[in-house]
């Protein structure tokens, strides 16, 4: 579990978060949603530590980030796996090769065991043995995810974040995702952080979620509330587009 108690940050002067707290649950995926420029990407970056907020609390199963010395930060790292937009995969390295390049670095583990567990972490992202040693430009988008997710779990991680991981997706390949992160959230018992503004995938996951608007925590609640809460930034958000304005006059009738 991850919790954030009283939280703001500030870039030079200006303040982009205030007072934000909120519970980020175990063995569920958590997104944090907003419109472009609320501060959800700030506030993601502050609980990984990327930002460090003015004041406040990020607790990791009650161990404060913002108190740790670097040497307990550096070992908190190895508890936390990262779902980069775009995959971030190196071209230079094939697909088993990115998924090994965490396990060579932050662990003690044998070459035999690295590639081992890079295998075992491909098969349960279901990717096809075949693109094992494939380079990244030559495999779909889809496939790209697939490796990144596989990357991101390499460590066996208490903690997943995903920045935006239906970036540049298809809508079929976009729910394969979705299904595909919270069936290992829930099967690694995984604390997941989803910073998202794709309603499809916030209607699909969205078990906890909390809403940024305008730098201040707007709304919390799951994707059952979210259609028929009177909230007015909700409402702002989940009605921005015409196809969710249908749906909304559609649950009137």
């Amino acid at each position: 579990m991850i919790e954030v108690k009283h939280l703001n940050k500030s870039f030079d002067g200006k303040q982009v978060l205030y007072d934000i707290s909120a519970t980020f649950r175990h063995g569920a995926v958590n997104q944090i949603i907003g419109k472009s420029g609320s501060g959800k990407t700030v506030l993601m970056k502050s609980i990984i530590g990327l930002f460090k907020a003015e004041s406040g609390e990020v607790l990791y199963d009650g161990r404060n980030l913002l108190d740790m010395s670097k040497r307990e930060i550096k070992l908190l790292r190895r508890e936390v796996g990262m779902l980069f937009q775009g995959s971030a995969l190196f071209d230079s390295m094939s697909v088993i090769e990115n998924v090994m390049y965490p396990l060579q670095m932050f662990s003690d583990m044998s070459k035999i065991d690295v590639e081992k567990r890079a295998k075992f972490c491909l098969e349960r992202v279901n990717l096809q043995t075949h693109a094992y040693h494939l380079m990244p430009g030559e495999i779909s988008g889809g496939m790209q995810k697939r490796v990144a997710i596989a990357r991101a779990i390499s460590l066996n991680p208490k903690y997943l974040f995903c920045d935006e991981p239906n970036s540049g997706l298809d809508p079929v390949t976009s729910l394969v995702i979705d299904k595909l992160i919270e069936d290992i959230t829930q099967e690694f018992n995984i604390t997941t952080i989803i910073n998202t503004h794709d309603m499809n995938s916030i209607m699909e996951t969205g078990a906890n979620i909390i809403l940024i608007n305008k730098g201040h925590k707007g709304w919390e609640g799951s994707k059952e509330g979210i259609f028929t809460d009177d909230n007015q930034a909700l409402n702002d958000f989940v009605f921005a587009s015409e196809l969710y304005k249908k749906v909304k006059l559609a649950n009137q009738k």
